[in-house]
């Protein structure tokens, strides 16, 4: 992970045009948030989650409703099907069309999300790691299925040492992204990602909210939404429909959270209680990686140290108004 120091500011020109950043862990309440702001002020919410950019994942990733999205414009969500990959990179230059778009129809565009590297991504630039043709991909898919986990290490490891020697051999998706930049562009990963960060999109100036509710509640939530999903909810029909599109199980969508234990209830490998109490565990684990990152990585304008409800609201708005007064709107 790329340190602070690294980073290059957003804007702080007042005329620059505003952006309203809403982030957090999982099942802290972004969706909401970013809701309650968007009709509050005329706003559009733009997806910054790496897993509800798949159409095939509405009711595991907690997408917004259909009622949600009819309450305010929303972009971003289920716009690739399951078998693409949507990058930081790829995802930047997915928001800063939207953002551009809703700034050209005097809206407010709102970023919600829990991936950090998106986020940072779009505020403070990244590494200049090259897109990674499809053809190189396949090719690189091809031949670790052909070679075997520690054979495909080893090729890595002859013509990037520095990469492999941080990687386990079952690192799959390390190693393969690792592969693919030495095939596409002649040079290793970690020679692009010690390279000077391209710079965040000119004139865009942000605030940023962040939630971090306790962890209890936080952890609490996470278990009661996924059992809801399970139990009460299409999560298992859903999962049934990703298997059957036959995905590698290393593509970014088969490791959804959720999908690889729902998978194995599916396939006869585990029972539904224990496959549940798995995803729960690893959806508290996810959020507590979440609620690190943000703590260290994310410079955040208003931190809330509460899950989101209506009661906020108030409070909220009125940091989000004097922000868009301070831009002139």
């Amino acid at each position: 992970m790329a340190s602070r120091m690294n980073d290059i500011p957003p804007s702080s020109d007042p005329a620059a045009p505003p952006l309203i950043v809403v982030a957090g862990p999982t099942a802290s309440g972004k969706s909401a948030l970013a809701l309650d702001i968007a009709r509050e002020f005329g706003g559009t919410v733009i997806n910054a989650d790496s897993m509800q950019v798949y159409r095939e994942l509405r009711v595991l990733t907690a997408r917004p409703s259909a009622e949600e999205e009819a309450a305010a414009p929303h972009r971003l969500y289920g716009v690739l099907p399951g078998s693409e990959v949507c990058s930081p990179v790829r995802w930047r230059d997915m928001a800063v069309a939207e953002i551009e778009a809703v700034h050209a129809a005097g809206g407010l565009p709102i970023v919600c999300g829990g991936t950090g590297l998106y986020i940072r991504a779009l505020l403070h630039g990244f590494a200049p790691v090259p897109e990674v043709p499809a053809e190189v991909r396949a090719e690189a898919r091809a031949d670790l299925d052909r070679l075997g986990h520690d054979a495909f290490h080893a090729r890595l490891a002859a013509e990037d040492p520095e990469t492999a020697a941080r990687l386990a051999p079952t690192d799959t998706t390390r190693n393969l992204r690792a592969w693919e930049v030495w095939v596409a562009s002649g040079r290793s990963i970690s020679w692009w990602q010690r390279q000077p960060p391209e710079p965040p999109p000119p004139r865009l100036r942000p605030f940023v909210i962040t939630l971090a509710p306790p962890r209890d509640v936080l952890y609490a939530r996470c278990d009661l939404r996924l059992e809801k999903m399970v139990l009460h909810g299409p999560a298992l029909d859903e999962v049934r429909g990703l298997l059957d599109l036959g995905l590698p199980p290393d593509t970014p969508v088969m490791k959804a959270l959720g999908v690889p234990e729902l998978a194995a209830h599916l396939r006869g490998d585990t029972d539904l209680e224990s496959a549940l109490k798995r995803a729960q565990q690893l959806t508290r684990n996810y959020a507590k990686r979440q609620m690190t990152w943000f703590r260290g990585q994310l410079d955040a304008d208003k931190t809330l140290p509460a899950q989101y409800s209506e009661t906020l609201s108030a409070e909220i708005f009125h940091k989000v108004r004097r922000f868009l007064l301070t831009a002139g709107l």
